[in-house]
């Protein structure tokens, strides 16, 4: 199986940190975001990951180079010297995927333990009803902030609005999905002159009554902050199936 990790972020909120390292390469506990998401993948036997690089881009490199020595997982590495966007990203390495029954999109600044054979086996039972894509999502402080889903009783997503200033449920988009090739199907024919394209934006909201909710159990934190960051170094290390964090 494969899987793509969103790494080029800028992580200006995480400045001064991130000027002079990457987001993806800020340390948890000692250990590099990016390397815990690759042992992660491991440990649930991906066979390849591609990773997206932009700010920083050498610096991901080199860890890369002194991972891939070390590593069971093929690292493809893909540099944008202007970000793509999310959904950019995807669409630009369609061919990547293209060959899979299914694959992991992932944004890498998150932090999570999650059990990821769980939410594969999830995905896999709700393409019987349909699914095109399956979302982790968890129960979100501060809904108005985040991408929010409005669940079935089926637990299919039949809404999805990113950063509703009236939010119609708590529960928010993780940053961790299960898609099939299909995905491609809903993306957008024009975009902006940059080529930008935003998964939260421009193509999930098109696939609900498509998409799948998996509500997330295991730890799962955002680091995007500098707050956040800081609570992420309190409550680290891996605790398996830790209470959701976000």
């Amino acid at each position: 199986m494969k899987a793509v990790l969103l790494a080029a972020g800028l992580g200006t909120r995480l400045k001064p940190l991130t000027d002079r390292i990457p987001k993806c390469l800020i340390p948890i506990q000692g250990k590099p975001l990016l390397e815990i998401w690759i042992d992660l993948l491991e440990k649930h036997r991906f066979r390849e990951v591609l990773i997206n690089t932009h700010h920083h881009a050498a610096q991901v490199e080199e860890f890369i180079a002194r991972k891939k020595k070390r590593a069971a997982i093929k690292i493809t590495l893909f540099n944008e010297p202007e970000l793509l966007g999310s959904g950019g990203t995807l669409l630009a390495n369609k061919a990547f995927v293209c060959d899979e029954k299914d694959f992991l999109i992932a944004y890498s600044d998150n932090l999570t333990n999650m059990d990821l054979d769980k939410f594969i086996d999830f995905h896999r039972l709700c393409i019987h009803k349909g699914a095109i894509l399956t979302m982790g999502l968890f129960h979100a402080q501060d809904p108005r902030a985040c991408g929010i889903a409005v669940l079935d009783k089926g637990q299919r997503i039949v809404k999805f609005t990113e950063k509703p200033e009236t939010p119609e449920s708590d529960l928010a988009n993780g940053g961790i999905y299960m898609a099939t090739g299909k995905i491609f199907n809903f993306f957008p024919e024009a975009n902006s002159p940059k080529g930008i394209i935003d998964l939260g934006k421009h193509v999930l909201p098109a696939l609900c009554g498509k998409m799948y909710g998996y509500k997330v159990t295991a730890y799962l934190r955002d680091i995007g902050t500098l707050e956040s960051y800081r609570k992420a170094l309190e409550e680290w290390p891996d605790r398996p199936e830790s209470k959701t964090a976000l």
